[in-house]
This record gives structure tokens, C-alpha cells and sequence, in this order.
């Protein structure tokens, strides 16, 4: 081998050496733990946020970005706790300290009012506490399954206005516009809109088919504190 040939050899095994410790760098620190993956949240599949239902809030941009990093991918499958955490992301993108515009507060988005009936007074001490808000939210689950009891029967699996009614999906249309709005679109199709303009239908169809027969319907369940 010539002085040029060595020497061109050698050029090219140093290139592949640094090529390499390159990609072993990036193979170890480029990819994180699924649990610790930033992500966009308008480009997750089978989630569509409105910006100003999340970044419009009462919560430091900065702690909203910290709380982002670290939030961990939906639930996949249809058990109850795919339920609450498809909820729970459509709501506040899983913010536990997310307080909204219009006052609507934590990881599921309750009302003072809503927090009352559940046997929380203190509003405060709801968005401290991650535990706390969800034992609301699986009381008031409770709660609106008994008050949709009847209509449960009698609608579920049924097709109304292009949506296939579920019990699912009229629990989660209940957590965004109360059983009452529910019951009165299920009879007179009029669609409830929350501040946002977000209707109870599209919780029907977005929430449809989940497994919420373990919930027990209860006209008075509250949070033990």
C-alpha cells in the first residue's frame, strides 16, 4: 500500500470512527422514556385541543410547560381508565393545576358548584392535591350515571342525529354540560355549547363505547375526605 493509499485509508476510517460515536450519542441521549415525551397536543390521533381551552388560564406559562413535558400518553383500550384519561386530556391536557377562564378548575375541569356536590368546599386544597381530583371525578361520575339511569336504558346503542348513543358518551356529555342538557338534546335535539363553544355532542361521540359498567350509580356520591 502506497503512502497515498495509507493515507486515504486512514481519512476514511477516521471519518467512520467519528460517524459512529456521532450515532451512539444520539441513540443514547436522543430518545427519551415514553413517559417523558414532549408532545405536540394538536397533533396527538383521537385528540383535537383549542388553544385558548388550554394556555387561557390562571396557571404560569411556565408550570404549564413543565407539566406538559412530563404528561404521559393517553390510555389506549376502552376500560374506565382509558375513559377518565381521554377525558382528562380533552379537558385540560391532564393538568392537574389548570384553572380556565371561566374558573373551571384541575385535571377534569370543575366547577365550585360541581365541587360542592361532591363534597369538596375547599377549592384550593381540591387543585393541591392530584388524589383528591380523582375521587371527584369518579363521584361524579357516579352521580351522573344515576341521573342518566333511564336514559341509559333506553338509548343506549341507538343512533340520534348521526351519533351513536353510549353509555360512555352520555356520562362524559354530563361532565361537560350537565345531565340535564343531555336529557333535553336526547328529547328535543337542542345541542348545549360551553363557553368555548364545545357541544355535548361531540363528547357523545368522542367518549361513545368506553367501559364505565364498573361505576355504580349513585344519586349522593361523594369524596370522603
Amino acid at each position: 500500500m502506497t503512502g497515498l493509499e495509507k493515507s486515504n485509508f486512514m481519512t476514511k476510517k477516521t471519518k467512520y470512527v467519528i460517524a459512529t460515536v456521532v450515532l451512539a450519542s444520539l441513540f443514547s441521549t436522543g430518545f427519551k422514556g415514553i413517559d417523558n415525551i414532549e408532545y405536540e397536543t394538536n397533533d396527538i390521533e383521537g385528540f383535537s385541543l383549542e388553544e385558548s381551552e388550554i394556555y387561557e388560564s390562571t396557571v404560569s406559562a411556565e408550570k404549564v410547560e413543565t407539566e406538559k413535558k412530563f404528561f404521559k400518553l393517553p390510555y389506549t383500550g376502552k376500560s374506565f381508565i382509558a375513559f377518565k384519561e381521554a377525558v382528562a386530556f380533552r379537558e385540560s391536557m391532564g393538568l392537574y393545576h389548570l384553572v380556565n377562564t371561566y374558573g373551571y378548575m384541575g385535571k377534569y375541569q370543575f366547577g365550585k358548584t360541581t365541587l360542592k356536590g361532591v363534597g369538596i368546599n375547599s377549592p384550593s386544597q381540591f387543585l393541591k392535591d392530584p388524589s383528591l381530583q380523582e375521587k371527584a371525578f369518579k363521584a361524579l361520575v357516579s352521580r351522573n350515571k344515576w341521573e342518566l339511569r333511564n336514559e341509559i336504558k333506553r338509548y343506549d346503542g341507538k343512533v340520534i342525529d348521526g351519533v351513536k348513543i353510549t353509555e360512555s358518551g352520555l356520562i362524559a356529555a354530563a361532565h361537560l354540560g350537565g345531565a340535564g342538557s343531555v336529557k333535553k338534546f336526547l328529547r328535543t335535539g337542542q345541542v348545549f355549547h360551553d363557553g368555548y363553544g364545545t357541544s355535548i355532542k361531540s363528547y357523545l361521540k368522542r367518549f361513545g363505547g368506553y367501559d364505565t359498567s364498573g361505576i355504580i350509580a349513585n344519586r349522593n356520591a361523594k369524596v370522603k375526605m
